[in-house]
Parts: C-alpha cells; sequence; structure tokens
C-alpha cells in the first residue's frame, strides 16, 4: 500500500475502479478530489496563463494541471 496522506484517498484504494462501478467510482473520486480542494481539476479547464500574484505552491500544481491536460 502506498503512503497516503489524506486517509480519504484509501476510499479509492479500497474500491478500485472496474468499468462496473463507475457511479459509485466517481462518488469516490470526487470526495477525495473536494477534501484535497482539487474537485476544480475535473470540473474546469486550466486558465490559459498564470495570474500574475499566484503562489509558487500555486505555480507548482498549475505546471502540472497544464502538463496532465497536454498528456490527454
Amino acid at each position: 500500500m502506498s503512503s497516503i496522506k489524506n486517509p480519504l484517498a484509501a476510499i479509492l484504494d479500497s474500491n478500485k475502479f472496474t468499468g462496473l462501478n463507475y457511479k459509485d467510482w466517481l462518488r469516490n473520486l470526487n470526495i477525495v478530489l473536494a477534501s484535497e480542494k482539487l474537485l476544480y481539476t475535473l470540473e474546469k479547464s486550466p486558465p490559459k496563463e498564470a495570474p500574475a500574484d499566484i503562489s509558487p505552491e500555486e505555480l507548482t500544481k498549475l505546471n502540472k494541471w497544464w502538463d496532465d491536460e497536454l498528456k490527454t
């Protein structure tokens, strides 16, 4: 088992996506992402450019989001 920072993430470890459980898996994914304040990554597209007043931590997250968006 991987080291999990968020205890709710264990929901995803114990209820893996099989294709038949899509609704339950998606609900669990939404719960975990909401608890991590990352739900916006499913609901919105990343901004075209970074805001001028962005913090270094937020910039790191935005860069990761852009990288992930390019892979799809």
